[in-house]
């Protein structure tokens, strides 16, 4: 199992940081080196801290900063790092960057959005739901009071994920979707298909489109409640201050 990061992203609310920057790599956390740590190195920390070797990481807006700094990321964290090309990162949405990844996920997977900050306690708590036939489970905020913005899921005792949107009124959800998953190789196959037909469909969809795609095929995707822990997922201003108060924990 590797590590897989989607850093492909613009992160347009996020200017001026990401006029020369992919949202992975706005500073989160105070220096160290002489280098402001970011989502991406505090990930890849993660995946380190769990044992992992390699991981590989989407890229698409921006992609020369990470080039840039993928030697110094390979070093400080011990990790091989794989870098994917999206080439319609600033058209289309996220479904197509992780079927970009299609290949590295036949080796299974930590999948990570390259906005979200949040302690290895997620990655963690994905490792120790493993087993019993589980082949994608989803890192689930069951604490959260849930507002319309949300990646929100409802999920029924014994099937797993029901539905995964946006677009649901919060007080029916279980809970929100943290945007970290555990992906077994064996559900690499169906999940790039379903991928890729969430893109053709419409390439303004979520990945988490192709885990409702998934779903209604018939193919079961569970959760892993995280417990009432710290982290946030970066799209704006506010929640870069929120990710750095949250950082400067982790």
């Amino acid at each position: 199992m590797i590590g897989l990061v989607l850093a492909a992203g613009a992160g347009r609310r996020l200017r001026p940081y990401t006029d020369t920057l992919p949202k992975a790599l706005v500073p989160v956390g105070p220096e160290q080196d002489g280098t402001a740590k970011t989502v991406l190195d505090l990930t890849l920390a993660n995946f380190a801290e769990i044992g992992l070797t390699e991981a590989a990481v989407v890229v698409g807006y921006r992609k020369e900063a990470v080039y840039e700094r993928q030697a110094d990321l390979e070093a400080r964290y011990g990790l091989k790092l794989t870098l994917v090309e999206n080439d319609k990162a600033e058209e289309w949405n996220n479904a197509y960057s992780l079927w970009c990844a299609r290949e590295v996920l036949k080796q299974g997977v930590i999948l990570a959005n390259g906005d979200t900050v949040h302690p290895v306690s997620v990655e963690r708590t994905l490792l120790a739901a493993r087993g019993e036939g589980r082949k994608i489970i989803l890192a689930l905020d069951a604490v959260k009071h849930l507002a319309d913005e949300e990646m929100k899921v409802i999920t029924e005792d014994g099937r797993g994920v029901r539905r995964i949107t946006k677009l649901m009124d919060p007080a029916t959800a279980t809970g929100e979707y943290i945007g970290v998953t555990l992906i077994e190789p064996e559900a690499a196959v169906p999940l790039a298909d379903a991928l890729k037909a969430t893109f053709e469909r419409d390439p303004d969809l979520y990945y988490e489109d192709g885990y409702q795609e998934l779903v209604d095929r018939g193919f079961t995707v569970d959760v892993a409640p995280i417990g009432d822990v710290s982290w946030v997922e970066i799209d704006n201003h506010d929640d870069l201050a929120k990710g750095r108060e949250i950082a400067c924990q982790y």
